[in-house]
């Protein structure tokens, strides 16, 4: 018997060989956004994991927008040049991999520091061009008790700039041959930010009401979509709660997954939080996975289901069971690189492919790949 998890899984135009995803990692490696050797090593690792999605790292769509002066881009022709050889390995070595790239901005949580420095706000002690202007849909900092920084409140000509940036960094996406797309609405960065009654108190078209708040979303949404292609995918990372009283609750949640797919919208990659100082969770094994569960049967979308899934008997029962059709790993994958192949030995499948040099390794073993690929001879 086949292990669901194993089984293919079509997102919009592109089918997966397997149901398991390489969830957005940050690794706050990059110069200026640019991708660096480490990248390098790292996603050419996660490419042979036996995954069935690789997502690349949430990449911001602006200089301003980056988490931490480490943080990925494609905002600028330096950082799309960076990246190309990175998936040009991945495509040269492992062609049978779906790639996938998160973009991002981060809003008024910008201009931080990296997490192994404490996460808080940058200061000008950091560096003589630190911190730099962030943006929001209001003027609320983030945590006013840690002093983060009061974000400028996007007015018209602000929210055009940052729509384009969007939509100019999905065309340098499909200029280096990605798969798929997911546009980063959860974790407290911008597009959650206009989403959540936490941080966007505006008076105008795009705040007030939930239809209000979710205007500017949208419109980010269907700018991406008219550029990026029917045969690829394309998809939002919400946070489904905030974990706060007053916040987002998972009904709103629903209600604008339905209004993403009715916009051509092809997966929710369903989280929560992270918008919040204050929020309280209530954390345990898959402890999202009901959220992502109501908004498949309930929006009538395809989900990937995030957050404490670590064991394959956990993933395969969720994926059976009809609460997701994908799962997301991300430290999984940092502690095991090679947990998907390993996952189909413990579920008793066959294991995805190996390259040529690493295929050896199962001569020692009781079983074979599906199969091995290498990069053409030289």
């Amino acid at each position: 018997m086949t292990a669901q998890l194993f089984t293919p899984v079509e997102l919009g135009g592109v089918t997966l060989p397997n149901r398991i995803v390489v969830s957005p990692m940050c690794q706050y490696s990059a110069v200026d956004g640019s991708a660096q050797p480490w990248h390098q090593v790292h996603y050419g690792m996660l490419a042979m994991s036996g995954a069935g999605l690789l997502c690349l790292e949430a990449t911001h769509v602006e200089r301003e927008g980056r988490i931490t002066q480490g943080c990925l881009g494609l905002y600028s022709d330096e950082n799309e040049a960076a990246l190309k050889p990175v998936i040009d390995w991945v495509r040269g070595w492992m062609p049978g991999v779906k790639l996938g790239v998160q973009l991002a901005h981060a809003g008024r949580k910008a201009s931080a520091q990296r997490p192994w420095k404490g996460g808080g706000p940058l200061t000008q002690a950091d560096a003589p061009d630190l911190p730099w202007t962030t943006f929001g849909p209001s003027a609320l900092a983030y945590d006013p008790e840690k002093k983060w920084h009061t974000p400028v409140a996007l007015d018209a000509v602000g929210l055009k700039r940052v729509k384009e940036a969007f939509v100019s960094a999905a065309e340098r996406s499909l200029r280096l041959g990605f798969d798929v797309v997911e546009l980063h609405g959860a974790h407290g960065y911008l597009l959650n930010q206009f989403l959540s009654p936490l941080s966007n108190h505006r008076t105008d078209e795009y705040g007030g009401t939930a239809e209000k708040r979710r205007r500017f979303p949208l419109e980010v949404f269907e700018a991406v979509r008219r550029i990026w292609p029917a045969e690829k995918a394309l998809g939002v990372r919400l946070s489904a709660i905030e974990w706060v009283e007053g916040g987002i609750t998972l009904e709103d949640s629903i209600e604008t997954a339905r209004q993403f797919k009715a916009l051509g919208c092809d997966f929710v990659d369903v989280s929560s939080g992270g918008n919040a100082p204050g929020q309280k969770l209530s954390v345990g094994p898959g402890y999202q996975v009901p959220f992502s569960a109501r908004i498949r049967k309930e929006a009538g979308i395809k989900t990937w289901a995030v957050g404490l899934i670590t064991e394959p008997e956990q993933a395969e029962k969720i994926v059976a069971a009809g609460e997701a059709d994908c799962t997301a790993h991300a430290r999984p994958f940092l502690i095991d690189p090679r947990w998907a192949w390993n996952a189909a030995r413990a579920l008793g499948v066959e294991t995805p492919p190996l390259p040529l040099p690493a295929a050896r390794a199962t001569s020692i073993l009781p079983f074979k790949p599906k199969g091995t690929v290498a990069k053409a001879a030289e």
